[in-house]
Formats: structure tokens, sequence, C-alpha cells
């Protein structure tokens, strides 16, 4: 028998359970979120920036409202960069941002010490300019990123708050993560894999949302890894149904966001986006443009999934794909 269908089996039990554990999403929490991550006066949360350290306390402190466990007495993750010349008006060649992370565990004894991580980045261009990876490199102006990804971490939020209700219906334990340096070319995401607060071998999954904001008239969920771990391709695509999505599920696929430095230490990933559009990485990616109510249905759809696979009844491991 192939291992997928006795995931399949499980998917149609477990389905019902876990209904009502997306009840508590609402686009009105996400875009909360949104528009503070998003606004001017965080100036584009450049690492090293005073907007990015405040985009760093509005994490942490939704963070420890919602109880999630702190790794060694706190939710910073310090790591340090070099930053280009003449970008952004960087403080010193040499600067500090930080992780966010907290983490949940599991209620069962033994799959309580695997780990699924759920994760986004926080940090985007500042003011853009030349060297940034702007669209605009001759236009200096806030770069608010608000589909990148602002949205992801809204959404690893909503999605935290509403598992945070249910802390004896998840059997592997959850880490979430806001990443710092993801623009800059995966920093934080590299350094957190490097410097794992768990064995190597306990982390079985992770999800990665980054531009999750602005859903299009197919409602159209792209993501890529899903054969990355057991039965995944078939679970995403079963999840599509009646979530008000159409998921466009790849097994491989995995991307160019945080989720590859993962996938580059053999740990199974699913990377989620809802796709492309003119304002990428320029001035103009603001939050009026995000599709609330489309976020909604990518939060519900992601939290759903995060929780099937905390529970999933057979081993998760990683596949490796072409």
């Amino acid at each position: 028998m192939s291992i997928q269908k006795p995931v399949l089996f499980a998917i149609v039990l477990m389905t019902a359970a876990f209904a009502s554990a997306q009840n508590g999403i609402r686009s009105k929490e996400f875009f909360k979120h949104e528009k503070y991550l998003a606004a001017d006066r965080l100036e584009g949360r450049f690492p090293g920036t005073a907007g990015n350290r405040q985009a760093a306390a509005y994490i942490s402190k939704r963070f420890k409202r919602l109880q999630l466990k702190k790794w060694k007495g706190s939710y910073y993750q310090p790591f340090r960069f070099l930053v280009k010349p003449n970008v952004n008006s960087a403080p010193a060649d040499s600067v500090e941002t930080n992780n966010i992370v907290g983490y949940l565990e599991g209620s069962d004894p033994v799959l309580k010490n695997e780990y699924i991580i759920i994760g986004a980045h926080y940090d985007h261009l500042g003011w853009g300019g030349k060297g940034t990876g702007s669209k605009k490199p001759d236009t200096v102006a806030i770069h608010n990123g608000a589909d990148d990804n602002a949205s992801g971490v809204s959404a690893l939020l909503t999605i935290a708050k509403e598992i945070a209700k249910h802390k004896t219906g998840f059997k592997r334990s959850i880490i979430f993560i806001a990443f710092s340096g993801e623009e800059e070319g995966l920093l934080g995401s590299k350094y957190f894999v490097s410097h794992l607060p768990v064995a190597d071998s306990a982390v079985k999954l992770m999800i990665n949302m980054d531009m999750v904001g602005r859903l299009n008239t197919e409602k159209q969920l792209y993501m890529g890894g899903a054969g990355t771990f057991p039965g995944g391709v078939a679970l995403m695509t079963k999840l599509g149904e009646g979530s008000g999505l159409n998921p466009v599920v790849h097994a491989g696929s995995v991307g160019g966001s945080d989720h590859v430095s993962f996938y580059k230490k053999n740990i199974s990933v699913i990377g989620l986006h809802t796709g492309g559009h003119p304002q990428y990485h320029t001035p103009e990616d603001d939050s009026r443009l995000i599709n609330q109510k489309g976020a909604e249905l990518v939060c519900k759809y992601i939290c759903t999934a995060l929780l099937e696979i905390a529970n999933y009844r057979e081993p998760v491991y990683f596949i490796k794909q072409d």
C-alpha cells in the first residue's frame, strides 16, 4: 500500500474535527496587523532601523499576549550582517536585527518533541533606492511592503491567535517565527536554521508565507514544496475543497523565500503566496491594495493545513524534489 492512501484517509477524518479551528479568523484581525506593519511611520522596516525594531516589538508583544513560550527567556534571536554602503542611510556597515520566535507545545507525550514551523519575514526595503532590490531604484521613497511581507506576518499573527485557543488540539509542537533580513538574502532564516533551538531531526516541516495579501479574481493560492513530505500534494489539494480558494499545488518548485533555507537542510517545506503584481518592490505596495476578504480565506486554509500536519498519524519526513 502506498503512503498516500492512509494519509488521505486521515484527512477525511480530521478535516471535520478542525473545521471549527478557523472559525475565529476574520479579515478585521488580519488587517489590523497589516495597517500597522505597512504604515509610513515604520519607513519600510529595513533591518537596523527604528522601523524594523518597532515591527519586531509589535510582533513580540503579540506573541506575549498569546502566551507563546520563549526560547531561553526571550522572543528575540539577534544576529548581525553587513549593509552595503549608502543603502537606506544605515547607521553602520554592520547592523543588528532580530528574528522573533515563540512556540506552543504539542499535546502528545511523544510527538510534542517534533516541531512544525510556520513563519514569514517582516523586513522590507526601507526607502528603496539603488542597491536595495527596488524595481524603481532611482526613486527614493518609503517602500511599505504591504504585501511583501506585512501580509505574511499579519497572517502569522492571525493564525497564531487562533491556534493558541486550541492548546490541546495539536499533537506536534508548533514554532511561530517572524524573520528579518529576508530581502538581503534570506539572512534571518539562514541564521535560524544554523542555530535551531531543537535538534535538526526534530523539525519536520516549515510553512512559509511570503506575499499572501493579493488574492486574485481566480482565487489562486500558489504553493511549492508540497511533495517534500508524505501525502503533501494530496493534503493541500484536498483542503482546497470548500475553502473558497483554488490552490495551485506543486510538488517541487520550492521557490526563493525563507523556506529555501530549510529545504537546503533537508527539512520539508511549503512556500505559499498569492502571486506577483506590478507594485512588487515599489513604493506603491500599500495596504489599500490588500484583498482583505481574500486574506481571510488564505489564513483559514493555512490554519487548517497547519493543524492537519501537526496531527498527522503517519511519520513526517523529508522527500527531495527535482
